[in-house]
C-alpha cells in the first residue's frame, strides 16, 4: 500500500507521499475530509452544509468548502449499476469534480465507465505515448513531447506560452465552440511527491461577485483562442506557423448557464481567453485581470494528491484547472490517461450561444 496521500481543499499542502510505481488492485483510499467533513457549495445563499452523503452503495465525502469530494464504495472496474451512475452524476454536478482511489481500471474499463457518463470525443491529434489501440483515450504523457516537435524544449515551450501568472487555469479545448462536458483522468504512474492537480468552482466564483458585478459580466461575451500570449522565439519560430496553420477560435458569453443545474458559470480561464468583446482592448485587459483572479481565488478550489490507480471525474462546464509545474525538473515519471466526454454550446444569460470563429464545428473533432 502507498503512504497516506490526502485531498487537500483551497489550495493547501498535503502530508504524505505517493509510491511512485504503478497502478495495482491495492486500495488507497484515503484523504483529508473522509470523516466528519462538512462543506457547502457557496454558490446560494443560506444553504445548509452538506456533509458525507451515501446511497446505492456510494460514499460522497467532501473535501473542501466549495468543491471537490472523494466517492468510496464503488469498484469502478466492476461495472456500474443506474442507481450508482445516477448518484455519481450527482456528485459531479454539486461538487464540479470527484476523486476515487484505489482503481483497478484499464484502457477498456476507461472507457466502459466514461460511456455511462457520455459519449466519448476522439482528439484528432495525439503523441506517440497514447495507447494506439483506443483513439479515445489521450495520455498527458504526450505533452514532453510538444515543445520538441518545434525545436524546443519542454521547458522553454512553457514558458513562452504562460505569459502570466494565471496562464495555466483553463478548461480543455475551452477555445472550441463545444468544449468537452467532462474529462475523466486516470492516473497510472505518478511522483513520489509533486504532480498535484488543482480545480475551482466557476459557479462559486460567480456568485462571490456583487451583485452589480454580476450584473455587469452577465450580458458580455469573449473571443476564446488557442496560443493566447503565446511569445515568440527569435527569427522563425515552428510553433508560431503551427498556430497559424491551425487556429481554433470561438467567442463564447461570459457568463454561461449551466446546461444541468441552472447555475451561471463565470466563464473565463487564463489559457483560451483572449479578449473581452464590445469594449476596448484597455478595459478588457483590466476586467479580465479581475474576472481571472476571482474565477481561481484560494477558497474555491480543491487540490489533489495523486496516487496510482486515482480518478479524476470533473465537470469541465464548471470549473478551471490547473496542471502542475512542480515536477518536470524532478525527473519523476508521471503518466496519465485520460477520456473527454462531448458537450454542447455554451449558452450565455440571454439565450444567446457561442459562436464558431475558425477551425472549430460543433460535433466534429
Amino acid at each position: 500500500m502507498t503512504r497516506d496521500s490526502r485531498t487537500t481543499g483551497n489550495g493547501t499542502t498535503s502530508s504524505g507521499t505517493g509510491n511512485g510505481t504503478t497502478s495495482s488492485a491495492t486500495d488507497n483510499r484515503t484523504g483529508s475530509g473522509t470523516t466528519g467533513s462538512r462543506a457547502g457549495s457557496g454558490t446560494t445563499g443560506g444553504r445548509t452544509p452538506d456533509g458525507p452523503t451515501q446511497g446505492a452503495g456510494v460514499e460522497v465525502r467532501p473535501v473542501a468548502g466549495h468543491i471537490g469530494a472523494e466517492i468510496a464504495g464503488v469498484d469502478l472496474a466492476d461495472g456500474l449499476d443506474d442507481a450508482q451512475v445516477a448518484a455519481i452524476r450527482a456528485a459531479v454536478l454539486r461538487w464540479k469534480v470527484v476523486f476515487f482511489r484505489g482503481q483497478r481500471l484499464d484502457h477498456a474499463g476507461h472507457l466502459a465507465f466514461a460511456r455511462r457518463f457520455g459519449e466519448p470525443v476522439a482528439p484528432n491529434r495525439r503523441g506517440s505515448a497514447s495507447p494506439a489501440d483506443f483513439p479515445l483515450i489521450e495520455t498527458t504523457a504526450d505533452r514532453l513531447e510538444l515543445g520538441g516537435r518545434f525545436g524546443m524544449d519542454h521547458e522553454e515551450w512553457l514558458e513562452r506560452r504562460r505569459h502570466t501568472l494565471l496562464r495555466g487555469w483553463h478548461c480543455d479545448h475551452g477555445a472550441r465552440v463545444d468544449p468537452p462536458a467532462a474529462t475523466i483522468l486516470r492516473a497510472e504512474t505518478v511522483p513520489p511527491y509533486g504532480g498535484d492537480t488543482t480545480w475551482s468552482n466557476l459557479a462559486a466564483a460567480y456568485a462571490g461577485l456583487s451583485a452589480p458585478v454580476r450584473a455587469f459580466v452577465d450580458g458580455l461575451r469573449a473571443e476564446h483562442r488557442l496560443g493566447v500570449g503565446y511569445r515568440p522565439r527569435p527569427g522563425d519560430d515552428g510553433y508560431v506557423r503551427h498556430l497559424l496553420d491551425h487556429q481554433v477560435a470561438s467567442e463564447h458569453p461570459l457568463v454561461r448557464v449551466h446546461p444541468e443545474t441552472g447555475e451561471r458559470v463565470l466563464y473565463v480561464n487564463g489559457y483560451y481567453l483572449d479578449q473581452i468583446t464590445d469594449v476596448s482592448r484597455a478595459e478588457s485587459r483590466a476586467l479580465l485581470d479581475m474576472l481571472l483572479e476571482q474565477a481561481v481565488r484560494p477558497e474555491y478550489t480543491v487540490r489533489f494528491r495523486w496516487e496510482p490507480g486515482s480518478v479524476a471525474f470533473w465537470d469541465n462546464r464548471a470549473t478551471v484547472h490547473l496542471a502542475p509545474t512542480d515536477n518536470a525538473h524532478l525527473g519523476f515519471p508521471r503518466t496519465m490517461h485520460r477520456v473527454m466526454l462531448a458537450g454542447d454550446v455554451p449558452v450565455g444569460t440571454d439565450g444567446r450561444p457561442s459562436r464558431p470563429l475558425v477551425g472549430t464545428e460543433a460535433g466534429r473533432w
